[in-house]
């Protein structure tokens, strides 16, 4: 039987791997698993997903790409690319052309990293808000109390290293 890869016309049992990683960390880490289904709640998610939460992974989000797995003995090792933004890997390709890569430039400069955090976590404090009125017209349920995930998991930095003096 031959196999259709969507690149090469081969299929490949596992083409969806990747896609389906990235529904952990660009949906379920953002939104958590409960259930959105009014009008007002999708006009809430399209905001985010079209707006500041796009542009905060694309042109800040730090990816560690896998460059190569490597088995020794029973063992896989996986080495990686340095982390960088897929705007900064876009731009670095060398795959588009001085004009694009001149309104992403400025797109980025534009951009202040604090300010679509704060976007970015008023809008899933409304979006929170939106379900809870639906599911208890706004009261809160104790058995199943929900936050809002943030945004600073994503712009955790490492504490400096400091000698002992």
């Amino acid at each position: 039987m031959q196999q259709l890869d969507t690149a090469h016309g081969i299929y490949k049992k596992n083409d969806n791997a990747y896609i389906e990683q990235k529904n952990w960390t660009h949906v379920r880490k953002v939104l958590g698993y409960l259930r959105y289904d009014t009008a007002t709640e999708l006009l809430l998610i399209n905001d985010l997903y079209h707006g500041p939460l796009r542009l905060y992974k694309n042109f800040f989000q730090p990816v560690m790409k896998l460059t190569q797995k490597v088995r020794v003995g029973g063992r896989v090792k996986r080495r990686y690319d340095r982390p960088a933004s897929p705007y900064r890997r876009l731009i670095e390709s060398g795959q588009i052309t001085e004009e694009v890569a001149a309104k992403l430039e400025a797109t980025h400069a534009a951009l202040n990293p604090a300010e679509l955090k704060r976007h970015i976590d008023a809008t899933l404090d409304a979006i929170l808000n939106a379900y809870e009125h639906k599911n208890n017209n706004g009261r809160s349920n104790p058995r199943k109390t929900q936050t809002a995930r943030s945004v600073t998991s994503f712009m955790r930095q490492q504490p400096t290293a400091r000698l002992p003096t």
